[in-house]
This record gives C-alpha cells, structure tokens and sequence, in this order.
C-alpha cells in the first residue's frame, strides 16, 4: 500500500503518506512508541526489532505507518486470525505477545495488534487514515472483518456505578464519551461483546471492548 494524503488539524495542511512500513523504518516505529506511550507505561512493552522482523516478514500487507516530512507520525499492525464468534481470548494470546507468530495465512479475521499517533500529529485524523488503510486491506484480501480490543481508559472512573457492557453500551449510545471507544466509534468500528483479563490496564479495569469492521463486500 501507498497513498499519498494532504492532512490538516484545521490551522496547518501537511503532506503525508500511508505506507507499509519496512526494516529501514524499525528505529522509526520504535521512537513513535516512546512518543506515544510515556512512562508511566513499562519501556519493555515497547516495540522491538525481534517483533517488528516478525511484522514485515509475516504479514507486511497488515504493517502501515502513516509519514509526515519523513519521519513516522503513526502505525497500525493487525494479523490475520480465524476466531469463532464470541471466542474468549486476550491480548496477549491472540497477537502471540505482538510477535504475530500465530499468523493464519488463511484466517477470516485481521486482528488489530496495535495502532498509535505522535502526540504531536493526533489532531491531523492519522489514526482514522491508517484504520480506513486496514479496512481496504481487509476488502483486498477478501477477509470478513476486522477486529480488536479497545481500551476502555474511561472505565474506571464510573466502575463502582455500572458493568462494563453497560459503559460500552452508553458510549456507544452517545450518552458518554470515551478517549478510544469513541474514536473507534467514530471509524465505523461497531462493539461486538466486552473481554475481561484482556490487558493489564488499570484505567480500563482489565476489561476491553471488541470493536468489530465487517466487510461490506462479503456475505
């Protein structure tokens, strides 16, 4: 994939361009991570070489970046995975940890590992570029769907007063706002179910929600 895009945050219009990433972009990726995610959030978990090798050789068509004058402002990776409906699985074993050694050639479902924006590009609509990017992917493979947890750092504020189904549901409904469902509401992706033990995220409760794209063109 390659597609070149003039992005603007409403004062400023910057050329950009959606891209698979490769090996020369590894340093890249990996200085986009400590953007994104800053302590308190463990280093460790940051991408590595060893991941990113297993991203680009696996399955490159599910490794994009998004590119502003050069540098790497945002990145998305999925793989590919066959998962029954309602199957219960967590972060850390349906994307093998984020090595996607896992990856189904075949697989109905690209799973999303993972999707993030320098903090300074987040109002430039990137992470909406990169997942309208997934979603092509998902058409140009002939996949059914896709498909990820999303973290609910709302959750947590409100967790005394009602299920996580029922946060789901009233983001969903518009009556509550949240900093990732709504986003990913606002991509198309629609909830399908909540995950409990998904992550070890205090803000979301461990809990996340299944945010599904379904291909418009498959049956």
């Amino acid at each position: 994939m390659y597609k070149r895009l003039r992005v603007t945050d409403g004062s400023r219009m910057l050329p950009a361009v959606i891209r698979n990433y490769g090996y020369a972009d590894f340093e890249g990726l990996i200085a986009l991570q400590a953007l994104s995610f800053p302590p308190p959030f463990p280093p460790e978990l940051w991408w590595n070489a060893e991941q990113l090798t297993e991203h680009v050789t696996r399955f490159p068509e599910g490794a994009l970046c998004a590119e502003i004058d050069g540098r790497i402002a945002g990145s998305m990776t999925a793989l590919r995975v066959t998962l029954a409906e309602g199957e219960r699985h967590d972060w850390a074993s349906v994307t093998d940890h984020g090595f996607i050694r896992n990856h189904d050639p075949a697989g109905d479902t690209l799973y999303v590992v993972d999707i993030c924006v320098a903090p300074e590009f987040r109002k430039f609509g990137l992470g909406k570029w990169l997942m309208q990017s997934m979603y092509e992917t998902v058409v140009h493979l002939g996949a059914s769907r896709l498909l990820g947890g999303g973290r609910m750092p709302g959750y947590h504020l409100v967790a005394s007063e009602m299920s996580p189904e029922q946060y789901v549901e009233q983001v969903a409904g518009g009556f509550r706002k949240d900093p990732v469902l709504t986003f990913l509401l606002r991509c198309g992706r629609l909830p399908v179910g909540v995950a409990a033990d998904y992550l070890e995220d205090e803000e979301s409760c461990g809990y996340a929600a299944l945010m599904e794209w379904r291909n418009p063109f498959k049956s």
